[in-house]
């Protein structure tokens, strides 16, 4: 009998996830925490936990917890401050490795990443096959494990990865999955949060497979052209395709929680200037400045900011932090403030066009370009301006839009990496 031919899909997606990323990087590098019950903090005094190990899970720990309130239900509950440098060098040779496998990736955050394998079919066999290779390699070049989903859309691919934690392979062909997504919960889908989640509810369509009976129109009058999308995601078709480019930025922040309830006019200032540097640094080191600033601080009512102009777009932190003191001026009035933001609104290459100097102008430029240099080499802020002497030893963290490569490829204070596997 002649061999029967293995069946190509038209589409197919591979969803690679790694397994509770930075708790299992701590655990390979430290082999007396394996078998133990892990979370990692924003340092050895940060208090919300970022991610946990499998056997802190067991005990009902999850990312976002405070660390009193873990150690409540695993009193052997074992604290360790972030690192996020190691995870990004893991983060990115992983990244690199699938390249091999297939060169359409998009890097959905620094463990997860979405391989469109529809075209290396004829290459390195079935979709299924080209998971598994996935698996292997990461493991290979990680010694920790993922889980992974192959579907023929990127919302099915990523929802099957969920299924089988941690070291999962879970399967949906794109001709199983409207039937394998209709008895779901259409919020189980990724990007089908609780306020659309609630809208669909309204309309008597809580499982995906009730979303299809409502007519699309309905989410498209709601939500545009999202609304389509929404309705076809819940039918297994998400037509949204793995993106390979990396966009130009629509912004650059920089943000850190301060003490609580702040009302001290020196600390808001070491603050603002420590972020205007970051911000500045991040800027120049990829040639880059703005024109436009927003300058925010954060208190119960909500965010006291203002957007504010530059004469010329600039990248050097005194012109930044100009800004930040004409804020605290201006539109602060002694409120508590929790957190400070400063992000530069407009960032565009720099000196796009050609502009006059002054010589104090160019003496900045100099300047910077020494610190920079310096601080490169030996470390963040070990050339610095004398207030930050003063400023907050919480560590940087995982910026949530980083890239391997490029702008995006940065360490900062905005948020923290949420590990939500």
């Amino acid at each position: 009998m002649p061999t029967q031919c293995p069946v190509i899909w038209p589409r197919a997606i591979v969803h690679i996830d790694m397994n509770a990323f930075f708790a299992s990087i701590e655990q390979r590098d430290f082999p007396t925490l394996r078998g133990l019950p892990v979370a990692v903090t924003n340092g050895e005094r940060g208090s919300c936990i970022i991610t946990c190990s499998y056997e802190a899970r067991a005990y009902g720990i999850h990312t976002g917890m405070r660390l009193p309130e873990a150690k409540k239900l695993c009193p052997k509950l074992i604290q360790r401050p972030a690192r996020p440098r190691a995870y990004i060098k893991v983060s990115t040779a992983i990244m690199q490795v699938l390249q091999d496998i297939s060169p359409d990736i998009e890097v959905f955050s620094v463990d997860e990443a979405f391989l469109d394998v529809s075209h290396c079919q004829r290459l390195h066999g079935s979709p299924v096959r080209m998971a598994r290779m996935a698996k292997q390699r990461v493991l290979e070049v990680s010694g920790i494990t993922c889980s992974v989903g192959v579907a023929g859309d990127k919302t099915t691919a990523k929802f099957a990865a969920k299924l089988q934690k941690p070291d999962g392979l879970t399967v949906i062909p794109p001709w199983e999955a409207r039937e394998r997504l209709r008895h779901e919960p259409a919020t189980a889908l990724c990007g089908i949060a609780e306020g659309i989640g609630s809208f669909l509810a309204e309309h008597g369509a809580c499982t995906c497979g009730e979303v299809g009976q409502l007519p699309i129109s309905v989410l498209a009058r709601r939500f545009g052209n999202l609304g389509r999308r929404i309705w076809l995601m819940c039918q297994g078709e998400d037509p949204d395709r793995v993106t390979t480019d990396i966009p130009a930025p629509k912004s650059m922040g920089h943000g850190k929680v301060v003490p609580p309830n702040t009302r001290d006019p020196e600390v808001l200032l070491t603050y603002l200037r420590h972020m205007s540097e970051k911000l500045a640094a991040r800027l120049r080191r990829h040639a880059m400045q703005a024109q436009h600033y927003g300058i925010g601080l954060r208190t119960r009512e909500g965010y006291l900011g203002l957007k504010l102009k530059l004469a010329s777009p600039d990248n050097d932190a005194e012109a930044i932090f100009r800004l930040c003191r004409f804020v605290l001026a201006h539109r602060w009035h002694g409120e508590g403030v929790f957190q400070v933001q400063v992000n530069a609104l407009d960032p565009q290459p720099a000196d796009q066009q050609l502009q006059l100097f002054s010589a104090a102008d160019v003496t900045h430029g100099e300047v910077n370009k020494v610190m920079d240099q310096i601080n490169q080499r030996y470390g963040e802020f070990v050339l610095a301006p004398a207030r930050l002497l003063h400023r907050s030893d919480m560590p940087n963290v995982i910026a949530p839009a980083w890239k391997p490569e490029g702008h995006r490829q940065t360490i900062d204070d905005a948020l923290n990496h949420r590990d939500d596997d």
